[in-house]
């Protein structure tokens, strides 16, 4: 698994490098959110741990540059213990969120449940009743049969995979999948959603794997 760590102060960094690749883990270390964005072009990573306080780009801005082409799970770091910049922080969509000063083992530890949690069922046997991710090719798989999905259904569908059983609010989603589109509002993600859902009826036609939860958002059932 490989780590992106983006922190401006050295002496945390080292730190943190050295308990990731304690545990097997391959780490790459940015000061910049510049840095940062120019290494998520040149390889894939797994998960994202972010200060919130870089010098150029706001820890909370670079999530969103690096969700732009996927849907990377992120753990912010921050020395600030403001309430509002944890929901803050919630709310744009974080896997989790660690104030400084923190155990390395303790972020470690987070970073190893996050990945676990957000890890998509890969069984497809018996019917094929799961889903199976393939997020280097951006395809999905329902039942064994390969989804013919647009763009957005694709970007749709990967948010809800990352974060099963989770729900996701409208904003979340408009924000992972949408990113700073103007034009787009909250009945767009009503729209795609309704013409996802009825592909994977066109699978598997007595069953809805996207829960709708009134006045919240969306969530995805990987048992059915």
């Amino acid at each position: 698994m490989r780590i992106l760590l983006v922190e401006d102060e050295p002496a945390i960094a080292q730190v943190v490098l050295h308990a990731l690749r304690a545990e097997g883990f391959e780490a790459v270390h940015c000061l910049t959110g510049g840095e940062a964005l120019a290494a998520a072009r040149d390889r894939v990573f797994d998960l994202a741990v972010l200060d919130v306080g870089l010098p150029d780009i706001g820890g909370f801005a670079l999530c969103r540059e690096l969700r732009r082409e996927r849907d990377l799970p992120v753990i912010f770091l921050t020395a600030q213990d403001a309430e509002a910049d944890r929901i803050l922080g919630l709310e744009i969509g974080a896997d989790d969120y660690v104030t400084k000063p923190f155990s390395p083992r303790e972020l470690v530890a987070r970073v190893r449940v996050v990945l676990r949690r957000l890890q998509p069922p890969a069984r497809e046997g018996h019917g094929g009743d799961t889903f199976v991710h393939d997020t280097e090719g951006h395809r999905i798989r329902y039942r064994g049969h390969a989804l013919d999905l647009t763009r957005y259904e694709y970007g749709l569908l990967a948010a809800l995979l990352q974060r099963p059983g989770a729900v996701l609010s409208r904003a979340q989603l408009m924000d992972r999948v949408w990113g700073d589109a103007l034009e787009s509002g909250d009945r767009t993600v009503d729209t795609h959603i309704k013409t996802l859902r009825a592909k994977l009826r066109d699978v598997a036609p007595d069953h809805d794997p996207i829960r709708t939860h009134r006045g919240m958002g969306y969530s995805l059932d990987t048992a059915t």
